[in-house]
């Protein structure tokens, strides 16, 4: 019996499924591939992240952050740069911190 799943794993999945004593069936990407991938799973782990609570939120957002640094080594980027830029960000626009709703805007 086999079990088709087609999508990213860890690195460390197929050692993991070998010690349960199957086979894991596993090919390396292209960049293009990865990149590709990357994206799909980063959507995945959103979902996760967006149904779970607590410290499997926790957990989902991880994951969030793991495949976010991925994707910035694509572009030659760290998350160290990220977290930069998201802090240079939030100096001069604000963060989300006050949890502000902007309704409307009225035109004078």
């Amino acid at each position: 019996m086999e079990q088709i799943y087609n999508k990213l794993v860890r690195d460390k999945i197929p050692e993991i499924i070998k010690s349960n004593g199957e086979e894991p069936i596993t090919r390396v990407l292209t960049d293009e591939e990865y990149k590709i991938e990357l994206e799909k799973k980063l959507k995945e782990e959103e979902q996760e992240a967006l149904s779970a609570t607590g410290k499997d939120r926790i957990e989902e957002l991880a994951d969030m952050l793991e495949i976010i640094k991925y994707l910035a080594k694509l572009e030659n980027a760290t998350l160290e740069e990220i977290i930069a830029i998201a802090q240079e960000k939030g100096a001069k626009r604000g963060t989300f911190e006050n949890k502000i709703f902007l309704e409307r805007v009225l035109k004078k």
